[in-house]
């Protein structure tokens, strides 16, 4: 695991594009394509942004395919959607084709029915027979002041899943289902990097990092890739409380 502290939001904003740029060099070089789930929230807003304008010349675009780690139960048109704000603040700015574009079909009102569909489509394109869990070249998370990541939250069922790759996982505390990848396809990434940025992620940073806390209650715990890279990109502010900083 690595844990870098940036200055500033705007320099882990930079770092993380840095990290985009070079994951997908490797794996357009090594197996002639790209793969990354994106985040939700609102962190990873500038990201996307910058992806848009500075790297807009040079990422493999037409070989980037695009997912979600997790999606709203809402239709893509709504402003809680995750993919409405990359698809806003990146995705149509960039020359990438629409069938490199795999978004959650969240509008579905059976949020199971959604999550078994997107499901599909991950076994379809990644070509997985029975038992088999796709690898992502990158997989990018954020934290929830509550030590979320993805929608995977504390206490919540989908914690225990281990055979399915998409679910839809009740989170009682917003009374409503959010679809999300489970932890087997988010621990077999190549890579898993982290965006962890103010001062209101502080303290539940340090419990994750440096605490031994029950992972169960500290869902962003539970990500430890099997044979792939963590990466932690942090801003000081986010960082202050850790006992250990760069």
């Amino acid at each position: 695991m690595e844990i870098r502290v940036l200055t500033t939001p705007q320099e882990l904003f930079e770092a993380a594009a840095e990290e985009v740029v070079h994951a997908a060099t490797e794996a357009v070089a090594q197996r002639g394509r790209f793969t990354i789930a994106l985040p939700g929230g609102s962190t990873p807003k500038n990201l996307f942004n910058l992806l848009a304008t500075n790297a807009r010349t040079v990422l493999p675009w037409d070989r980037t395919f695009f997912f979600w780690g997790d999606e709203r139960h809402v239709p893509p048109t709504d402003p809680d959607s995750n993919y409405r704000m990359a698809e806003e603040t990146m995705l149509s700015k960039i020359p990438v084709a629409a069938g490199n574009v795999f978004r959650i079909p969240a509008e579905n009102p059976d949020a199971a029915a959604a999550a078994e569909a997107y499901e599909q489509s991950l076994r379809k394109f990644f070509q997985l027979g029975p038992g088999e869990v796709p690898i992502f070249d990158l997989i990018l998370l954020g934290m929830g002041p509550d030590g979320h990541t993805a929608s995977l939250f504390p206490g919540s069922a989908g914690l225990q899943e281990k055979s399915r790759l998409v679910i839809a996982n009740w989170v009682d505390k917003l009374k409503t289902s959010r679809l999300t990848l489970t932890l087997p396809v988010l621990n077999a990434a190549r890579c898993v990097t982290f965006l962890v940025s103010g001062t209101d992620k502080a303290a539940m940073l340090k419990t994750v990092l440096e605490e031994d806390a029950p992972a169960e209650q500290y869902p962003s715990k539970l990500i430890r890739p099997n044979n792939g890279k963590l990466i932690w990109l942090v801003d000081r502010a986010a960082a202050s409380a850790l006992t250990t900083k760069n």
